[in-house]
């Protein structure tokens, strides 16, 4: 055993040397020929697709709810205003009780706190219909929505699962982290536009309805699958991951107001534009984007969170400049390459709540990372409408590009992420000779 530089060297006995030179490239010809993809080597770990497939079918209702609340009320009530003030009543509960549920979920593990928390949320869903239904008092369609938000973040249990199951290898969990994310895009491209598919066809309850049938499946099949959870310890908590995350949360806070006001102005610019009708699929090509990035994502070496959040600055001046031409197919273009900045970005940065957050308390971090890109969005999506109301719409592509301005200058001030470095491997040779 020898040390060079900072590379431990671990020497062991060569085989024979009549059948090493021969042995070796046919073995390395055989497993250049069966080498699988990342992505399959991570579905080859057993358990995974179970549990993937409960968390996909119990993440796409996250991207309907809030548009099958929007038209379901409207069409009831005939109230935008309403609708608009029930379903931010419930994000602000969200904010509030997602990290209370999350802290259960990692203190009593995840199929113990995640069924119950569900089974209020579904209650909640299925009183709002009722409610909206039977022309209650309007206080009531506020607090059967506000209920709703004990709904567990799947999405960070999928990654606490991840994260359990590669703990001893950042590069494949990297690719996971990926494949969340590109799912995090895909469902909140496909989940509007079934919401509005279902409320407009059949009947306006039939979006909410659906996404509470498809929760509650999803997230008894995930549960189901005990042997990817997480571990519960006994051990007491240390730390806080408000304290932990504080430096990050701004960062996540100002990615939601690019999410936000980005889509407001599309859709006001759309509009403006005569194609309003056709601003989901439009708004769809930056979610597909950012979708086919993040699973290219996870097939390369991760980069730094500046690096990241540069790309994504730029990326955002895109939109604004193809705005100014008028042109709605520069605009679609300009979506689709500024999607393709996003997913990169957010897994860099949810890289870094994963080697920030105190151990035992994953699954709180995330959520409130995620709580601050929902706070996020709803401030982008104010400030977007009050410039689309004083400016136009293509002013206020200002927003988005001037948010991202300032999510860099935030990921400057602080550190990068730390990639995976050769600064400390452990390398295997063979010398003749030596005894095992």
């Amino acid at each position: 055993m020898t040390v060079t530089g900072s590379t431990l060297v671990i020497t062991a006995a060569s085989p024979a040397p009549a059948t090493a030179p021969a042995a070796a490239p046919a073995a390395r010809r055989r497993a250049a020929g069966r080498a699988p993809g990342p992505y399959r080597t991570l579905f080859a770990l057993p358990g995974t697709r179970g549990f993937t497939a409960g968390n996909l079918i119990a993440r796409l209702p996250m991207g309907m709810f809030g548009v099958s609340a929007v038209m379901m009320i409207a069409g009831q009530r005939g109230s935008y205003a309403l609708a608009g003030a029930v379903t931010a009543t419930g994000l602000a509960a969200t904010a509030v009780v997602a990290p209370w549920t999350a802290r259960l979920i990692d203190r009593h593990g995840q199929a113990r706190i995640a069924v119950p928390a569900t089974l209020i949320a579904v209650l909640g869903s299925l009183a709002l219909i009722a409610c909206v239904r039977s022309g209650a008092p309007a206080w009531t369609l506020f607090a059967s929505y506000a209920a709703t938000a004990t709904t567990p973040n799947i999405g960070g249990m999928s990654r606490a699962r991840w994260t359990h199951l590669l703990h001893d290898s950042p590069a494949a969990h990297h690719t996971a982290m990926s494949f969340e994310q590109a799912a995090d895009e895909l469902c909140f491209m496909l989940g509007p536009v079934l919401a509005a598919f279902l409320c407009g066809v059949l009947f306006p309850e039939a979006g909410t309805l659906a996404g509470a049938a498809l929760l509650l499946t999803g997230m008894l099949v995930f549960t189901s699958c005990r042997a990817t959870q997480p571990p519960v310890s006994a051990a007491p908590r240390r730390g806080s991951p408000l304290r932990a995350l504080g430096p990050l949360l701004p960062l996540f806070l100002v990615t939601g107001v690019v999410f936000g006001s980005m889509e407001v102005t599309s859709i006001a610019y759309l509009d403006v534009q005569g194609l309003g009708a056709a601003s989901g699929l439009v708004l769809a090509l930056q979610a597909a984007g950012s979708c086919a990035a993040g699973l290219l994502y996870g097939t390369v070496r991760a980069r730094s969170l500046k690096t990241c959040v540069c790309a994504l600055a730029v990326s955002m001046t895109l939109p604004w400049a193809a705005a100014a031409t008028g042109s709605v197919t520069a605009l679609a273009g300009a979506l689709l390459l500024a999607g393709m900045a996003t997913a990169p970005t957010m897994v860099t940065a949810m890289s870094q709540v994963h080697a920030r957050t105190p151990e035992g308390r994953l699954n709180e971090g995330m959520t409130l990372a995620v709580t601050a890109i929902f706070a996020g969005i709803a401030v982008g999506a104010a400030s977007a409408g009050w410039v689309v109301e004083g400016a136009g719409p293509a002013a206020a592509y200002a927003v988005p590009a001037t948010a991202a301005l300032i999510a860099l200058a935030i990921a400057l001030a602080g550190r990068s992420i730390r990639r995976p470095s050769d600064r400390s491997r452990v390398v295997r040779t063979t010398t003749a000779g030596d005894p095992r």
